[in-house]
Order: structure tokens, then sequence, then C-alpha cells
């Protein structure tokens, strides 16, 4: 009686234990009680059986980290240049995405991507035809990316590392400020921010910072090359730094701001900009006017030559001009320009006006600044009047001293069109037309007296393979038309 009892009270446990195992277990074991435990005693626990379901996941596991070590195998195998390539190739999948984001959030993800080292390094030289020499420091290609992008010069060396000749932070305020209330940037498919800042304080810590890092490297390097050698690059690493002075918005002293910024920021610059012609800074546009101009650029001047400078000299000082001026304007300026010697202007900013058919537009209402392809002859026109008007005196001038020379820049956020554009310096009413952009509309600057090139609105629209793209094309052109070297290319449309 006993014995039947626990044999009954064993295949009643066996069985709740099998109802509680996986199905392939249950069909492998035995319904015998017996049978089950004479296999557990035989040959230990039983092994299940995995579901057909899990067999696929590890497959496909197993076939993903074998292509992806097989890739990387491959990829040691390449030359640098090609990986390179590849790289920045890669970005042009990501870079759509941004379009669907804020615009707002679309400029701080991407300046912290930058600034974080989540960006491609150009790795690859840049064509020997596009480098050349301003103010005594070696560019290795004229391309730049414009003020704007980085306004608290937080990424610097990534943006250098994408291959950029010079990058431009700013405008920095004297006193931190917010901007313009938003919305103040505005995405218009089909056609074509104040100035918010961290103040000079947090910049100059990062500049500062930087210019460390840079000497420090200087010291350690063991490179031989000789000192009487140009070398590419600035203050700021592989590139040339230029920082954009701004004034703040509720200053009475315009000139007492941007004496401040001199005195705290130049000593990290490879040139200075004085901008005068931002369209959301109330009453900033009057300062292009002659007697108001001349006074500000003494006053910069005088604070610049007064600080103490080693073998390469006092940072070149530029101006930013608006592309809202009368011919007596232009001439009033290239008059101060050559007066004062000043080293270059950056011609031009955005525009207030709004041409057809951007004045049909809703948004045309917005008050600030018009970019795109509206502006890019109007921004044209006035840098080859500005070219002419400086070109004889700056020539001669070069003929005695090459620091007399007034060279020519032009600004390319006015002048490219895109879906949107990524500027927070005012409540910018952003109608630009979508256009592609290129290293021929690069050369037609150059051939209208540009010197160099800046980016914006197409660095932000397609990412960082627009930059190599730019180069290459832009080399193309230079030797399609027969000439040896950029200079030979600057105001060829004026001569």
């Amino acid at each position: 009686m006993a014995t039947r009892v626990a044999s009954k009270f064993m295949k009643e446990c066996l069985n709740r234990k099998l109802r509680s195992c996986p199905a392939p277990l249950r069909h492998y074991c035995s319904s015998s009680g017996t049978a089950v435990a004479a296999t557990a005693a035989s040959s230990g626990p039983a092994k299940p059986k995995f579901p057909h379901a899990s067999k696929k996941k590890v497959l496909l596991t197993g076939a993903t980290i074998g292509l992806l070590i097989a890739g990387g195998a491959y990829a040691s195998t390449v030359d640098e240049a090609t990986f390179c390539g590849w790289m920045f190739s890669a970005t042009k999948l990501v870079n759509p995405f941004f379009a669907y984001l804020d615009p707002e959030v679309a400029h701080r993800l991407a300046v912290t991507a930058a600034a974080r080292g989540w960006v491609p390094k150009e790795k690859r030289p840049d064509p020997s035809i596009l480098g050349l020499e301003v103010w005594g420091r070696r560019f290795s290609n004229p391309i730049g990316l414009a003020a704007g992008f980085d306004k608290n010069a937080e990424a610097v060396e990534g943006l250098l590392g994408l291959g950029f000749g010079f990058v431009e932070v700013g405008s920095v305020t004297p006193v931190p400020q917010e901007g313009n209330p938003k919305p103040r940037i505005f995405r218009l498919p089909k056609e074509g921010c104040g100035f918010n800042s961290e103040g000079i304080v947090a910049v100059a810590k990062r500049l500062g910072a930087q210019h460390g890092k840079r000497k420090l490297d200087e010291t350690s390097s063991t490179s031989s090359s000789s000192t009487e050698e140009v070398k590419h690059g600035g203050k700021a690493g592989p590139g040339i730094l230029g920082v954009n002075l701004g004034k703040n918005k509720t200053s009475e002293d315009a000139a007492a701001d941007y004496v401040q910024g001199v005195h705290t920021l130049s000593q990290y610059a490879d040139y200075l900009v004085i901008n005068i012609s931002s369209p959301n800074t109330p009453g900033l546009r009057q300062l292009q006017g002659r007697k108001q101009l001349k006074d500000l650029v003494k006053k910069v001047q005088a604070a610049r030559d007064e600080m103490q400078w080693g073998e390469e000299g006092p940072p070149p000082l530029l101006v930013k001009i608006a592309p809202d001026l009368s011919r007596q304007d232009l001439e009033d300026i290239a008059a101060v320009a050559l007066a004062l010697r000043l080293d270059g202007l950056i011609i031009t900013n955005t525009t207030v006006s709004r041409p057809d058919p951007v004045s049909n537009n809703p948004v045309a209402e917005e008050p600030g600044g018009l970019s795109g392809k509206p502006l890019f002859n109007l921004s044209t026109n006035i840098l080859k009047e500005m070219y002419v008007l400086t070109k004889w005196a700056a020539l001669s001038c070069l003929v005695s001293s090459a620091a007399c020379a007034v060279l020519i820049l032009v600004n390319y956020c006015s002048a490219c069109g895109h879906n949107y554009i990524l500027r927070c310096n005012g409540t910018y009413s952003y109608l630009s037309f979508e256009q592609k952009f290129s290293g021929e509309d690069a050369y037609m600057k150059i051939r209208a007296g540009a010197t160099l090139v800046q980016l914006y609105t197409a660095f932000a629209y397609g990412g960082p393979a627009l930059i190599p793209q730019i180069k290459a094309e832009l080399a193309n052109c230079i030797e399609r038309d027969g000439f040896k070297s950029i200079y030979e290319a600057v105001g060829a449309d004026c001569r």
C-alpha cells in the first residue's frame, strides 16, 4: 500500500514538472515516470532543445558579428584616404534627419557632435593649387566656416578637423545675452537671433585652453621642419581661427564693447572681425557711416596695437559689412579701409530687403535678415564693386608693404540658398530657395574678387561631406581655366 502511494505521488510530481518544461523538452521526455527517472539517473540533467526561432537569432547574430569583423579587417587593409572618404560619405545618411528636428535643436546637436569628436576627421591633403598665404599665415585651402555656427568657441578643434581652411567663431559680446525671442529661424523648403552669446569670459576660457594645448603639442613635438617654413594653421590648431566681435544689444558705447573684445580675445585669434552689419541689433548698421566707421576702427586698432605682441605681430583686423549699401556708402567704406589700412572686408551679411518672389511669402513680414539665392547676385555685385574700389590702391601699397593690402573676403552664408539656414544671431526670416551648392559657386566668388570664402548655409544643409566636394570642384575649376594658383583667379572677372 505504501509502495503504491509513493509511486503515484512520484508520477504526479514528474507530470507537473514536465508540464512546466518547454514544449520540445516535454516531447523529448517519456510520459513514463520511470523512463524519465531512468534517463535522468543514467545521463544527468536533460538538455533542452532550443526553439527554432532562437536558432535563427543565433545565426543572425553570428553572421552580423562575422560581417563586422570581416569589414573591420578589410577596412584595415585600405589606405587612409579611402577610409576617410568613406567616413565623410557616411555623413550623407545622417544629415537628412536633422531636417526633421527643430532648427535650433539641430544646430545644438551639430555643435555638440563637433565638440565631442563625433564627426569625421580629414586625413587627406588638400589639392596644392588651393593653398595660399594671407597675412603671413598659410591656408591649406580658402574654404572656411562663417561666424554664427560656433558662436561660443565650443567646437573649434572638431570643425577645423573637418578640413576647413579656417573657422570663425562668434559673434562674441562682452556680457552674456540670450538673443532675440524665439522662434527666430524659419524653414521654407520651396523658397530659398541680436547676438545670442555666452559672453567674452566663457569664450576666453575655451580658447585659452585650446591655445595652451596647441602650445604644449608644439613644445613636445619632435618635428624637424624648418623654422623659416610657413606652416599650415594658426593659434587654435591645424587651421586658422578668426574671432568675430559684436556689441551688446543694450550697450550705449559700441566702441567700448569692441575694445573689450580685443583686449580679452585677440591673443587667441589669427584674425579679428568687427561685425557692424547684423540687421538684428538696433543701431548697429549706423556704424557703417564714414565718420562713425573711422572713429570706431581707430579705437579698435589702438586697443589692439597697445598690447604686447611677439614676432607674428597683432592679429589682422577686418570689418564685416551689409549688402544694403548705396554706392556712396561703399565708397566711404573703401576710403576708410584704405586710409586706416584695414586688413580685410567680409562681404556680406544678410539683407533686410525682400526681393521677389520672397516678398509674396507670409513669413516675409518677419523682421531680420534674408539669406539664400535672392541675395546671391546682390552680394556678388557688392563684392565686385568693393574689389574695384580698393584694388588699385591696394596693389600700390603691396609694392611697398604687403601689410597695406586690403584683402577682400566673401561671406557665403548670405550667398548660398538651401532648404533651411541655421543662424541664431537674430529674429531671422529665412526665405531661401532650394539650390545645390558647389565648388563652381565658390569659384564665382573668387573670380568676383574674394580671396577666401566662408560657408554657413551650405554646411548646415549639406553636412561634412560637402567640404571635400567643394574643395575638389574648386580645384578643378581653377585648373580648367588655366590658372596656376588661386592668386591668379582672384578678381578675374573685374579686370
